[in-house]
């Protein structure tokens, strides 16, 4: 069973999404927050495995909260719901430890192949707006630590770094290669010290700036 979050200013659409998410036998929304001074205690108090998470919120918003449970060590893989006007936001959200994100008109069936990655230890990178995140990063004049690689990927940590830019979990990539869970780990821990990033999304961010993917 995966346990879910969710934080979202708008009661509409939290409702619409814990009635979709219900349609789920495998999912259970077990807190919901509407802003982010709330979402911080119902997180920490209930532990979810996956949070989904609005940006633009009253009192806290979306990048507060991942930035204060990231400080505490209290953060679970959060996957950003959002529209197309929140590139810089989305941007932060990546820096703070937003495992993924999403456009709030997806369909079901990718948003609840996206929570399962999430809970699995995978990422969620939607192209589109991945662009749009690049976009805000070539104008925000931040970059990635260690522009330059002292040493260079193996054909096999491109291979997943690759998968890591599709979404697939560590259990996909292991099926995928036919080689154990250890060793996809491994070439993902060697893969994030090469591009000096913390987290399989900087990975990918970093990967696609310097050109990798």
């Amino acid at each position: 069973m995966i346990r879910i979050c969710l934080v979202e200013d708008q009661t509409i659409v939290r409702e619409g999404l814990r009635a979709l998410l219900k349609l789920n036998p495998d999912f259970t929304v077990v807190a919901e927050a509407s802003d982010g001074e709330e979402a911080i205690g119902v997180i920490e108090r209930e532990k979810p495995d996956v949070v989904l998470l609005d940006l633009r919120m009253p009192r806290l918003d979306g990048v507060g909260v991942l930035r204060r449970l990231r400080e505490r060590g209290t953060l679970p893989p959060a996957l950003i719901l959002t529209t197309f006007d929140d590139d810089a936001m989305l941007f932060e959200a990546v820096r703070a430890g937003a495992k993924g994100w999403l456009l709030k008109d997806v369909s079901l069936e990718r948003l609840t192949s996206a929570i399962r990655t999430l809970a699995e230890g995978g990422t969620c990178i939607e192209p589109v707006i991945t662009e749009r995140i690049m976009r805000a990063l070539d104008g925000s004049g931040v970059a990635f630590e260690a522009a330059a690689l002292p040493e260079p990927l193996t054909d096999r940590e491109k291979t997943i770094l690759r998968f890591l830019a599709g979404g697939y979990s560590n259990r996909e990539i292991s099926d995928l290669l036919k080689i154990s869970d250890g060793t996809v780990k491994n070439h993902i821990s060697s893969v994030l010290a090469k591009l000096g990033v913390r987290d399989r999304t900087r990975a990918v961010l970093k990967a696609i700036d310097i050109g990798l993917i």
